[in-house]
């Protein structure tokens, strides 16, 4: 088989091909009312990573799907991207995933099933990491190649973590760099060297399997992944949905590469990142001393498969520091900011 480059066939990339906040809130706006249900903890009424039903044995189900088209060029690693990246969202609310099922687009006469089939056996390789199997899925003849997964897990219901329960005084951890649109939009533009060409795969392909952990410290207490809406879009619907606002020491955010700043100043910018900063850039202020636009550009970066932003009680950090460490993510233990009371501007960075 020749060698294909799936970017080429796609308009867009990861979760890069999200629809940005403001416009996603336009499109689920609705007058329709929908009849109580006690059971569903999770759903519709927060910004939350996944839907999560009691099933009123002690446990909750938790239910989500993402799909994107691809990010990298590679049939196998593009199957084993997308599944980490929708897996994750059972970790981001604190549970352990039991099963997926798959969602395939595929242009079959531009592409043909034998690359798809590369694409389903990366996507098996990380449902077998998760411990979890691939059980079956639904496929369309499309024009662009796009895959998921929809994917369960179970949680606990007093370790669920929703993304809108964040206090004032909560310290931030971050569990994976940023950085993953800037260095795949300079791979494209041919703008990076050849040992980093596999930074950003590498990273992408990591399941955040800490989470479940995570999930188990009471003092932890709000958690979501970071993807398409960048960081800063993310960290702005925690504090919206907990009516706080937040400070981001921009030294401390771990960056996948040295080489973002100069990255930025040849255009390796993301559309993804200009709609996120149109979408809530009016909530973020930055301090005089930072360059403005680098330090909106990398954290409005829309991620891929991103790592895990913990809120945590500031009591327990040493817990989760400890935990960190466990995961061999000790890289990661400095704090990348503080909730703080709530202030004209959501988010400050400094």
């Amino acid at each position: 088989m020749q060698e294909i480059k799936l970017t080429q066939y796609s308009h867009g990339a990861g979760c890069g091909c999200k629809i940005a906040p403001n416009v996603l809130d336009e499109i689920l706006k609705s007058n329709t009312v929908m009849p109580d249900n006690k059971r569903l903890i999770v759903g519709n009424h927060s910004k939350d990573d996944a839907a999560v039903y009691d099933l009123e044995n002690g446990m909750a189900l938790i239910s989500t799907t993402d799909f994107f088209m691809p990010i990298v060029d590679d049939p196998y690693n593009f199957g084993r991207i997308a599944s980490a990246n929708a897996i994750s969202d059972v970790y981001a609310m604190g549970g352990k995933p039991i099963l997926a099922i798959a969602i395939l687009g595929w242009p079959i006469n531009t592409l043909g099933p034998e690359v798809a089939r590369l694409v389903i056996e990366g996507s098996r390789s990380i449902c077998a990491e998760a411990g979890i199997v691939l059980a079956g899925g639904h496929s369309i003849d499309s024009p662009e190649p796009i895959f998921g997964l929809a994917v369960n897990g179970l949680v606990d219901i007093a370790n669920i973590k929703q993304n809108n329960k964040a206090k004032e005084g909560n310290i931030l951890f971050l569990t994976k760099p940023i950085g993953v649109g800037i260095l795949t939009t300079a791979e494209k533009k041919g703008l990076i060297s050849e040992d980093q060409k596999e930074l950003a795969a590498n990273q992408m392909m990591q399941l955040n399997v800490i989470g479940e952990a995570l999930g188990r410290i009471t003092g932890v207490m709000a958690m979501t992944d970071v993807t398409g809406f960048g960081l800063l879009g993310h960290l702005t619907e925690m504090c919206e949905g907990s009516n706080v606002s937040a400070e981001v020491y921009f030294d401390k955010v771990p960056l996948i590469s040295e080489t973002l700043m100069s990255l930025i100043e040849q255009n390796a910018i993301p559309g993804g990142t200009v709609r996120n900063l149109k979408a809530y850039g009016h909530h973020i202020t930055v301090s005089d001393y930072l360059d403005n636009n680098t330090t909106m550009n990398i954290l409005a970066d829309p991620q891929t498969s991103g790592g895990l932003l913990v809120a945590v009680d500031e009591d327990i950090a040493e817990i989760v520091i400890k935990l960190l460490k466990e995961y061999k993510l000790g890289q990661f233990i400095e704090p990348i900011g503080r909730l703080t009371k709530k202030s004209d501007f959501l988010i400050a960075v400094r």
